[in-house]
């Protein structure tokens, strides 16, 4: 597939030969400069020793610091005291800090009309090239790329969409996958007893006992130890879970205050959470959001707009997909601005995409 064209900056230009080199000054012991700079979702370059060196591995809300003449990303709460930390908070080039925006063209771009209806996300929009877009960008990535699902339960409630996401999943379309506490529990509930949250995920029949099950399914798998030990105890063969063990594919289960439980691969520190999920956004190429806000916010700001290859520098595509416009369009609001919203109901994009990959 081809990949909107990333066009660096003429360096050789002005405003960034008169350009001044970056300042830094000293972190304190658990605090930052006064006058910190923080970091963007787009490509930055900062000037040292008189030339400009992109940042590597950058992400939003972060700091850089200088260690032998290199520029390092790094969160806040990470920095030590005495640590060099780059200052100023303007980033066209006058501070020694340049943010590259408008990075890649796209030859087919057009400009907007200044007056059109129907440019929002909202259950009015048209979707067919954005899903002919996701499929193209999910095959190239399969084997191009690393490919980040993030899930609510919403996704596993359902029978059909349950078992969409565990063929995408066995088709090699996820390299890793985020998700809470609920995902989890209420896919090995309806591995075990077929109901979700006590209500059949098929006929949508609730069970006698039925708000007991999600609580059976975390006790019975806490006994066994490990997601793996239960999956193999009780011989369940269905469902995310058990297609992520089977295919030795990374998840990244993050804890909440309401968790019930949780299962034993639950993170429950927050910041061991943040930096499992960021040793794999800094690989990802493709992000697929799919009915849990916090989550998709979380990953999102975790997340540039751009990524390294071996074949040069090209957007990292962020989809946001929920029933709820609100819920679409709070990522962009939150910082992420690269993100694409899709509103839609879960089970069915989950069914479409599956049916077309």
């Amino acid at each position: 597939m081809q990949f909107p064209v990333f066009v660096a900056p003429d360096f050789s230009k002005e405003p960034f030969v008169s350009a001044p080199d970056v300042k830094t000054e000293p972190a304190g012991d658990g605090f930052l400069p006064e006058n910190f700079y923080a970091t963007t979702i787009y490509p930055e370059y900062l000037k040292i020793n008189g030339e400009w060196k992109m940042l590597h591995k950058s992400r939003m809300d972060c700091v850089v610091v200088i260690e032998n003449g290199v520029p390092l990303v790094t969160e806040p709460r990470k920095v030590k005291a005495g640590d060099m930390v780059v200052v100023g908070r303007k980033d066209d080039a006058s501070t020694g800090v340049y943010v590259h925006a408008n990075c890649f063209t796209e030859p087919d771009r057009t400009e907007d009309a200044a007056f059109a209806f129907r440019t929002g996300q909202s259950r009015e929009t048209s979707m067919s090239q954005e899903y002919d877009r996701l499929f193209e960008v999910l095959r190239h990535d399969r084997d191009n790329g690393y490919i980040i699902w993030v899930l609510g339960p919403a996704c596993v409630f359902d029978n059909n969409s349950r078992n969409a996401m565990a063929s995408l999943i066995k088709k090699g379309y996820c390299d890793c996958l985020f998700a809470g506490n609920a995902l989890a529990t209420h896919d090995l509930e309806a591995a075990l007893l077929h109901t979700g949250l006590g209500q059949d995920i098929y006929t949508k029949k609730q069970v006698e006992n039925g708000h007991y099950n999600h609580l059976h399914s975390i006790n019975l798998v806490r006994r066994a130890g490990s997601i793996k030990a239960f999956l193999e105890e009780y011989k369940l063969d269905t469902g995310v879970m058990h297609t992520l063990t089977e295919t030795d594919t990374p998840f990244v289960l993050a804890g909440s205050i309401r968790d019930d439980g949780p299962l034993p691969e639950v993170i429950g520190n927050v910041y061991e959470a943040q930096n499992a999920m960021r040793e794999h956004t800094k690989k990802a190429t493709t992000i697929v959001c799919l009915a849990t806000q916090l989550h998709t916010i979380a990953t999102g700001n975790m997340t540039p707009s751009y990524c390294e290859t071996s074949d040069g520098i090209r957007p990292v595509y962020i989809y946001s997909v929920d029933i709820s416009e609100f819920a679409v369009n709070k990522l962009h609001d939150r910082g992420s601005l690269s993100v694409k919203g899709m509103v839609t109901n879960i089970q069915d994009f989950l069914v479409n995409l599956d049916r077309n990959l």
